[in-house]
């Protein structure tokens, strides 16, 4: 299949639009990975590599530091809102379509900096990647963590992720726990035979509706926390007395907290339930206090927030890379199906990614 041309020597909004118009919902990221490998390996200066519709783009400049810049490429799905427009939106000009948002307007960032950028400050890897909207399994910058560590080592990493163009620092961690109580069954014209195990849960989201988040601050932003039931289950048929119900309880929690410390919480939380951990994932420190992430604080000249959703940054701070998201859009505005981006955002990001890596 012939690949789409993308023009990386255009403006950003223009590429914006572009990017967006080939279809890349997770799992068919082939013909926007195809494309942009094309731009990338046209450009001498960098070195391509690519693992599955994963792609690292990096300079080889042998500057005394390295710094990481990714973005994922997958979309969800398309909800009649391809191919983008163009619309005034509350008096700004914007683009309206699927990826707007998240995260094509970051990703054309990238592109066309790649492209423009052939002496950096600081060596550059370029990462743009795939499944990042599916389970986190099938994650494509997992997947180069896992085939190709050394690919992603830096001193300090941005995710483009959307951020209507501010920088917000670190990421919560998120837990969810399935709490479970237990009962007997009965047939429900004789209720007093068994014993209710939905009525059980009374005490479960009794606990959880007088519970009072805290806000923890971790190296000068405050993360808020949350713990909030997101599902109940329980029951057979409407003529049966129920002798198991369960609530499925997501504990967002500061990223000072370990996952030990996360899980040892919902416990005493729960302190007399069966607590059964379904899936978790750590929080990243923003690492604001690293000389790196204040020459980019300066350098984009916007106060840095705290990042209360889970986002890649994380899988960095693993790594012990510091990292910060930081991307046109308003993040309540991804995956909805009138998704739509200023273009001001898109032009403020391109902009000061680029001071800082020149100057």
């Amino acid at each position: 299949m012939p690949v789409t041309p993308l023009d990386a020597t255009g403006d950003v909004v223009s590429l914006t639009e572009a990017i967006c118009n080939i279809s890349s919902v997770s799992g068919d990221e082939r013909a926007l990975a195809d494309a942009i490998e094309q731009v990338l390996t046209s450009q001498p200066h960098l070195e391509v590599i690519r693992d599955g519709d994963a792609l690292v783009a990096r300079t080889n400049l042998g500057r005394t530091s390295r710094v990481v810049i990714a973005g994922h490429i997958d979309v969800v799905p398309v909800a009649d809102n391809l191919p983008v427009r163009r619309v005034v939106i509350d008096g700004e000009d914007s683009l309206w379509g699927r990826g707007t948002v998240d995260m094509k307007g970051g990703v054309a960032v990238q592109l066309i900096l790649a492209c423009e950028l052939t002496s950096p400050k600081m060596d550059v890897t370029w990462i743009f990647y795939d499944h990042e909207e599916v389970d986190v399994s099938l994650n494509g910058l997992g997947r180069l963590s896992r085939n190709h560590p050394e690919l992603i080592r830096g001193d300090f990493a941005v995710l483009c992720e959307p951020t209507a163009a501010v920088i917000e620092g670190g990421c919560n961690g998120t837990m969810r726990v399935a709490v479970t109580t237990s009962g007997l069954k009965a047939h429900s014209a004789r209720p007093w035979m068994g014993k209710n195990a939905i009525h059980g849960l009374t005490e479960v989201l009794a606990r959880l509706s007088s519970n009072e988040p805290e806000t923890v601050s971790v190296e000068g932003l405050d993360y808020r926390e949350s713990l909030n039931a997101v599902m109940v289950s329980g029951g057979i048929a409407s003529n049966v007395i129920p002798d198991s119900a369960t609530v499925t309880v997501n504990y967002r929690f500061a990223p000072s907290k370990s996952l030990a410390d996360a899980e040892s919480y919902l416990r005493s939380f729960f302190e007399g339930f069966e607590v059964e951990v379904i899936d978790a994932a750590a929080g990243a420190r923003p690492g604001l206090d690293r000389l790196a992430a204040k020459a980019f604080v300066d350098a984009i000249g916007v106060t840095a927030r705290p990042k209360y959703g889970w986002t890649d940054v994380a899988r960095f701070s693993e790594l012990g890379i510091p990292a910060v998201n930081y991307g046109p859009g308003d993040p309540n505005k991804a995956h909805a199906d009138d998704e739509s981006v200023p273009v001001a955002q898109i032009e403020a990001c391109y902009q000061g990614l680029k001071n800082w890596l020149l100057n």
